[in-house]
């Protein structure tokens, strides 16, 4: 650009662009020498420079500051990074896609309050999570957006008096928009916030998610199996099996919530533009990829290896957590609600006090406590028929579910 600028010649140019391949090569091959008194990365390149194409390398730092480039290259990397995040997120959401393929008509207990509310099945809680990820999938494209922001021209905080080409360079290195502000530019990292909000709501989504799996791991719950890879065993009670990896990703969520609290407090005191603060960025950045990249891509792999043991589901789906229906069966005789609920609520009762269970009651049984009730009402007494009778658009009816799948399918495997 400086050179198509008039700023350098042609010549001048070609000879900076080869001596950088070259120091491009000896980092690669481990061998570029790294002095303390060169300070920074900076330094360092522009000396080897020197040492290699002699007195033109001082032209390399023309109309630009290490301000305006470290910015630059926190923006490319995290554009690039956010890439695969975005594909990592996909992935798990994918996994997720296919085990809930498999368990449509698995029914399974639905809670509020950790206590058992009404049926659903597998599938739909499944796609619950799916939702999450897709949510987060988006916050992180609008993330990378936040990222694509082309800084470089903005020197150190006031540009430049030279004749730049801001929009080439955005062109060159892939960026769709240039800061329209250089005081802005140098200072501002909401981009890196916009991503660390992201992903520690990522992380409390995957840690939600394991701490499920953690329960229903358990011998209270008995809902499901864990492979051995994703697990250890105690080294003391040979009869145990520990939750390893979702215990791991429910404690470093912390970790990354406690990221993005440290890069909101380093902004919030800073006058513009520039301050040394700013260098906090990189670390909460790189712990927070180093947490979340292999929390997704393990989430991802251990979902379909899960052994899930859908007869104990399908019992805890069982019992009183049908009441709704039946209050909802009156209901569309024409009963306001609040009366059914309370003519349920005594059938549930009595019920109860006998230790009846809803598959016992007989049409007879039903009426006694209202003359509205028919034939049809015994078709809910069952977890199968409750599920089956919730066809609204995002309840967990298995043509309702599949439907969404189908929709998810096109979505995530275009």
């Amino acid at each position: 650009m400086l050179a198509k600028a008039g700023i350098i010649s042609q010549a001048e140019a070609r000879k900076i662009e080869r001596g950088l391949r070259a120091i491009e090569r000896e980092i690669e091959a481990g061998k570029f020498h790294f002095d303390v008194a060169d300070e920074d990365i900076h330094m360092a390149i522009e000396r080897r420079l020197r040492e290699l194409i002699g007195p033109v390398a001082g032209k390399l730092h023309t109309a630009r500051s290490r301000n305006d480039q470290v910015v630059l290259d926190l923006r490319l990397y995290l554009s690039e990074e956010l890439e695969e995040v975005i594909e990592l997120t996909r992935a798990l959401r994918r996994s997720l896609v296919s085990v809930a393929e498999k368990n449509v008509e698995t029914v399974m207990p639905g809670y509020t309050h950790l206590q058992r509310a009404q049926p659903v099945t597998l599938a739909h809680h499944v796609l619950a999570y799916v939702e999450m990820f897709g949510r987060d999938q988006r916050r992180f494209a609008a993330a990378r957006e936040s990222a694509r922001v082309m800084p470089l021209g903005s020197g150190a905080l006031a540009a430049t008096t030279l004749p730049i080409q801001r929009q080439a360079v955005a062109r060159e290195l892939g960026f769709p928009t240039v800061s329209e502000n250089s005081l802005d530019a140098v200072s501002d990292r909401d981009f890196v916030i916009d991503f660390l909000a992201a992903a520690a709501l990522c992380m409390v989504h995957l840690s939600r998610m394991s701490e499920e799996l953690i329960m229903w791991s358990s011998a209270e719950f008995g809902f499901v199996s864990l492979p051995d890879e994703f697990s250890s065993g105690s080294s003391m009670m040979p009869q145990k099996k520990n939750p390893d990896l979702l215990e791991l990703i429910r404690a470093k969520t912390g970790r990354v919530m406690g990221n993005l609290q440290a890069m909101l407090t380093v902004l919030k005191g800073l006058p513009l533009a520039y301050n040394s603060d700013l260098q906090e960025d990189k670390e909460r950045v790189f712990d927070t990829l180093d947490t979340l990249k292999p929390s997704l891509a393990l989430s991802a792999k251990l979902w379909p290896q899960l052994v899930f043991k859908t007869d104990a589901m399908h019992k805890a789906a069982g019992g009183w957590a049908l009441a709704t229906d039946l209050a909802e069966y009156l209901v569309r005789r024409g009963v306001p609600f609040r009366e059914a609920y309370e003519c349920v609520g005594r059938m549930v009762r009595d019920a109860l006090a006998q230790a009846r269970e809803p598959e016992h009651m007989t049409l007879a049984d039903l009426r006694r406590y209202s003359p509205l009730f028919g034939p049809q009402a015994l078709a809910l007494l069952s977890a199968q028929g409750s599920v089956r009778a919730r066809k609204v658009v995002g309840g967990p009816a298995p043509q309702t579910v599949r439907r969404r799948l189908a929709e998810l399918r096109k979505e995530l495997w275009p």
